[in-house]
């Protein structure tokens, strides 16, 4: 059977959906180390809290939890990959990985990956923003996920 999605108000869902949302949050949080914990903390059964808790997610934490990988030509000049990596995190993305090539003919190929579900400014802002870092010759979203 084809998956089917619904967006639903939170004062219509049963008791128990909510319940598992909240346990997921406590598991999440690390206000509770197991289910058992977390189950008795907010009155659900464990078996209710297993029925449930692979179909329900907040919308905004689907929508957010992404990564994207960016690709650089960059200046081979110190000081470039810094200024993208602070304009990076302040735009409130948390770096996962960086890959860089040697320079070669001045220039250097950068490939970071950047987890964006904190992020302040959205993502085709920050691409601008990184663009006009004097010595950023190219930026380009190679991957998103």
């Amino acid at each position: 059977m084809k998956e089917r999605y619904y967006l639903v108000r939170e004062d219509i869902l049963p008791e128990a959906v909510i319940k598992t949302l909240q346990v997921k949050q406590l598991l999440a949080v690390g206000d509770a180390k197991t289910v058992h914990e977390a189950v008795a903390q907010v009155g659900l059964s464990r078996s209710a809290f297993y029925k449930y808790k692979d179909g329900i997610h907040l919308l905004n934490q689907i929508e957010r939890e992404s990564i994207v990988t960016i690709s650089f030509d960059l200046e081979h000049r110190s000081g470039i990959l810094s200024k993208v990596l602070a304009q990076i995190a302040g735009a409130g993305g948390n770096v996962l990985t960086i890959n860089q090539s040697i320079p070669l003919q001045g220039r250097a190929n950068v490939v970071i990956s950047v987890e964006t579900s904190r992020m302040t400014e959205d993502l085709d802002t920050m691409m601008e923003m990184l663009q006009g870092i004097p010595g950023v010759k190219k930026t380009q979203i190679v991957g998103q996920g």
